[in-house]
């Protein structure tokens, strides 16, 4: 697989998860309608009780916030020590296919500061994806065409390029903006 073609892959991996992974966080917040307590049928709801007497309520359950580190995956899990960096903010897990998964992560450290940091802790350089926005590539193992999707990696994107806000991650309701995201494509067990 040539550089160019390894880059382009590696751009539409971020772009593509990161709205992937948007319509699906999108998908789960929506309640799903349920039918009045009572009734045969769900398309046909009972009539009121009258205005004393309130429907009971039934409370929308809403999966664990990223912030609380749900599903969020260990050094253990992604087969190196300090993989993730301690201020980064575990956003959503993407299944890429053919048993691979893509973790992204946010934090508001800058870009500069996360790559020194996987630098040292990889003990490697990397490779300079783009200048603007800057993305750097920290490769974990070698791209195995018959039994992978992506490269094992650590892809680092600069989202304040340019007086930019940062990447905005939604969940629910809540909002929030983080001047970098690291994608972290691990070795599978294949």
């Amino acid at each position: 697989m040539t550089s160019t073609v390894r880059i382009a892959a590696i751009a539409a991996l971020l772009g593509a998860t990161l709205s992937v992974g948007l319509a699906a966080r999108q998908a789960q917040t929506m309640p799903v309608p349920k039918p009045f307590p009572g009734s045969g049928n769900a398309a046909s709801p009972a009539p009121a009780a009258g205005p004393s007497a309130p429907a009971p309520q039934t409370p929308i359950v809403r999966p664990a916030t990223p912030s609380a580190q749900s599903g969020a995956p260990t050094d253990a899990m992604l087969g190196i020590a300090g993989l993730i960096n301690p201020s980064a903010e575990f956003l959503e897990m993407v299944d890429v296919g053919r048993g691979q998964r893509c973790y992204l992560f946010g934090t508001n450290a800058t870009f500069t500061e996360m790559v020194a940091y996987y630098k040292q802790v990889l003990k490697d350089g990397g490779r300079e994806l783009f200048k603007a926005p800057a993305m750097q590539q920290f490769d974990l193992g070698k791209f195995q065409e018959q039994t992978m999707a992506y490269q094992p990696s650590v892809v680092v994107k600069d989202y304040a390029f340019g007086n930019a806000e940062g990447y905005l991650h939604i969940e629910g309701t809540k909002e929030k903006r983080f001047k970098t995201v690291i994608q972290i494509v691990p070795m599978t067990a294949k």
